[in-house]
């Protein structure tokens, strides 16, 4: 069984392209062409977590995508890498995954056959809902003795503290 030629190949790529192009542009999606060959970088909008970045990347078997999600945890490290692991079994087509410094990102990716508007969208809609639903949990379990401190600091010297509003009931003395 032989594989597609070529030409077959740069046509799969070139249609995957447009179809990439045609939903950043139907979106009005926040993007940006990224410093690798193929690559999107494109911004979501979300509520918890208030914006993720996503980075597309196009190659000629694939196109996958990488967002940044939150860093690595200060504490309680078994319980939040144990959350991302459960949490991985309920994702639909994409996973949590580590880099080499422990940061956290979502990754997921669609053969290139399968790429057009409704797969990008499928696609980048689990990340944004993965991202987002999961962001104020990450952060109490890897961040909380941090975000206490902040919120001190905070309070002691009257300044704002709304972007810590949603953790005000753990954070108050």
């Amino acid at each position: 069984m032989s594989g597609p030629t070529a030409s077959e190949r740069a046509e799969r790529v070139a249609r995957a392209r447009r179809a990439v192009e045609d939903w950043l542009v139907e979106t009005g999606l926040a993007h940006e062409i990224g410093a690798r060959s193929g690559e999107y970088v494109v911004t979501l909008p979300g509520e918890a977590k208030l914006a993720t970045t996503a980075s597309l990347l196009l190659s000629d078997q694939a196109l996958s995508v990488s967002a940044f999600v939150v860093r690595r945890p200060d504490e309680n490290q078994e319980a939040f890498y144990r959350w991302l692991l459960a949490r991985n079994l309920r994702l639909p087509g994409i996973a949590f995954a580590l880099d080499s410094l422990g940061d956290v990102y979502l990754v997921g990716r669609l053969p290139i056959r399968a790429v057009d508007g409704d797969a990008i969208d499928h696609l980048l809609g689990a990340v944004l809902t993965a991202a987002d639903s999961s962001f104020n949990d990450l952060l109490v379990l890897g961040f909380l003795t941090s975000m206490k401190r902040e919120w001190d600091w905070r309070i002691s010297r009257g300044e704002p503290t709304h972007n810590l509003e949603a953790f005000k009931h753990l954070l108050q003395d």
